[in-house]
């Protein structure tokens, strides 16, 4: 069975209530949705798109998907900037590190 999760952070009352109404809340922002179609998951994604507010929110959205290295895919709107990276057939999230890190 194949699960997709959205993840957010940050975000208004509308994109919330939007994705409780055609997934399962599991927690505080972090919805699922076993066996969505990939028209319902792009539905989802393009409202998500189209309502993001950008600022200090972000959504992660990840998915079962046997053709990329990992066997998951993932989209990202918002905050922190993250690069995805294949490193030995595992996807790996990686960003800058932020100069109070440096010191």
């Amino acid at each position: 069975m194949s699960m997709t999760v959205v993840v957010t952070r940050n975000v208004p009352d509308r994109i919330r209530g939007f994705l409780a109404s055609s997934m399962l809340e599991v927690g505080p922002g972090v919805y699922t949705g076993s066996d969505l179609s990939v028209a319902v998951r792009n539905r989802i994604w393009g409202v998500l798109e189209g309502w993001f507010p950008g600022a200090d929110s972000s959504i992660v959205m990840v998915w079962e998907d046997r053709k990329v290295p990992g066997g998951q895919s993932v989209k990202v709107l918002g905050v922190p900037p993250i690069d995805l990276v294949e490193l030995d057939g595992i996807v790996l999230a990686r960003r800058e590190i932020s100069e109070k890190l440096k010191q």
